[in-house]
């Protein structure tokens, strides 16, 4: 089969060698472009995204290593154009060729995959956006760990150390993301309600109180469909954990003083001793943050269609962690494996990514999160659900803390009138590519764990209550038509 390229701006193909099998000729990447006929289809095209500023200086080398080796138009900086910019360009121009009768946009698009070199933040950004196109194929996405956490990366087999970026480095990786297989991966609906107060604010507040917290998470419209008058709405969505409380007040401080201070935050292990400072100064100060308990009424729909049970959080609890992946705070798994006794007794199994359950784990303080440093740690298995609703107390706060795979905010609450509602449920899949080792498992594979391993003696009864009125909030994933950052947020502080 032929492949089209403009002949007079693709002088890197032939100077790439066997790079031609990432390589996506410029007439694919640019609609302006004429095509013009030259040897062999990509067998692993893949289009580049890469926050430039993630990782210290590593992000801006990476760049220029991806470009050295590939089509330059085929790997972008995040800080200077977006994805969902980037991938509307593509799709539509791969119509358009398609439309036209050619065969070789056809087998592009079909066999193309996406990289993303950043923070947790930055994959989920992408992801958003793939998620908000609904094609019939979306691209698998491999993942790069440039960010202090990674959790996104290590889930899926591609590590959890910034990366070298040497072209030897690259080359490497690209064989890796050719030889790896697609994954299936629950992505998350998140939704926020509560009415609008006399006086205050009610945005969530990123560090050092930017208007806008993060691309996850943003009020609807006007004119969307989830907008009551009367009330204010939020919408986004995740992938990872969503996490309220203590653990979310610690990331808050954390992204704050690297906002303040961003040159001591060049080099990952020093980012993650000062974080890990952070939590321990907080579990000595055991006022700073209010238990899970006082601050909301908790409620979980175990499968779909099943009634709303209360769960009761025990009192000592600071942080709940809602968990979709294996990884969480650099690589520690907060739910494990359950024991064959403690499946049968509270219907618990082990994590899969696919199965539409979320896991819902409970911390009492960084002290308690040592535990997933022995073997077969876990924290409070509260519970496993497929939607899960906090409905915060009127009056029992000023202002709570929340986290997004990564991004945290200080969420305002009203003081007065009704109380203010979170609810996350499962939506769809997104395509991860996964390299071996693979932590995350398919509910599918034959190789997923089996309900056995470490037992506790943690324990929650959960209480029948029927209602239901958030279906239609579930429709609808990101906060606009894609997962887009406001101009005035700065990527470089997306972890």
């Amino acid at each position: 089969m032929e492949l089209h390229r403009n002949s007079t701006n693709g002088s890197c193909l032939s100077a790439c060698g066997p790079l031609t099998d990432y390589y996506i000729p410029d007439y694919i990447l640019k609609p302006a472009y004429e095509p013009v006929t030259v040897d062999n289809v990509p067998c692993c095209p893949v289009v580049v995204f890469i926050n430039s500023r993630s990782g210290g200086q590593l992000g801006s080398s990476l760049i220029k290593t991806y470009r050295e080796l590939l089509n330059e138009a085929q790997v972008f900086d995040l800080s200077e154009e977006s994805p969902d910019k980037v991938l509307h360009r593509l799709y539509s121009n791969f119509e358009r060729l398609k439309s036209s009768g050619d065969h070789v946009a056809t087998q592009i698009q079909k066999s193309l995959r996406l990289i993303v070199a950043g923070g947790d933040g930055t994959a989920s950004w992408l992801l958003g956006v793939v998620s908000d196109l609904k094609l019939s194929h979306p691209p698998p996405v491999a993942t790069v760990p440039l960010g202090t956490g990674n959790n996104l990366p290590f889930s899926f087999g591609w590590g959890k150390k910034n990366p070298a970026t040497d072209q030897a480095a690259v080359k490497s990786f690209l064989d890796q993301v050719k030889g790896a297989r697609e994954m299936n991966i629950d992505s998350w609906h998140i939704i926020m309600r509560m009415r609008i107060p006399q006086e205050g604010p009610c945005d969530p507040i990123a560090p050092l109180d930017l208007p806008h917290s993060l691309h996850a998470f943003h009020r609807v419209s006007a004119c969307d469909s989830l907008n009551l008058e009367g009330y204010h709405t939020f919408r986004g969505g995740f992938w990872n954990y969503f996490s309220l409380g203590m653990d979310a007040q610690v990331s808050y401080e954390f992204h704050s003083e690297r906002k303040r201070n961003p040159e001591k935050f060049r080099h990952q292990l020093r980012n993650q001793g000062t974080y890990a400072k952070l939590g321990f100064k907080h579990s000595l100060n055991h006022l700073s943050s209010r238990n899970i308990s006082q601050l909301a009424k908790v409620k979980i729909m175990k499968r779909p269609g099943s009634q709303w049970e209360e769960l009761k959080i025990p009192r000592s609890i600071q942080s709940v962690i809602c968990l979709n992946l294996p990884s969480f705070s650099g690589g520690l798994n907060p739910w494990g494996t359950p024991g064959t006794r403690k499946a049968q007794d509270r219907d618990l199994t082990a994590p899969y990514v696919d199965d539409g359950l979320i896991e819902v784990v409970g911390f009492r303080d960084a002290w308690h999160g040592l535990i997933l440093l022995a073997p077969n740690g876990h924290g409070t298995r509260l519970a496993q659900a497929h939607r899960i609703r906090f409905e915060f107390h009127k009056g029992a706060a000023e202002h709570t803390f929340m986290r997004i795979d990564g991004e945290p905010w200080k969420q305002p609450l009203p003081k007065e009138d009704d109380t203010v509602v979170v609810e996350i449920s499962n939506l769809r899949q997104v395509a991860m590519l996964a390299n071996d080792p693979c932590r995350s498992k398919s509910v599918n594979e034959p190789s997923s764990p089996s309900c056995h391993g470490h037992e506790d003696d943690d324990s929650n009864s959960l209480e029948d209550e029927d209602e239901d009125e958030w279906e239609d909030g579930r429709k609808k994933f990101g906060a606009a038509a894609t997962f887009k950052i406001p101009d005035e947020v700065d990527i470089a502080h997306l972890s």
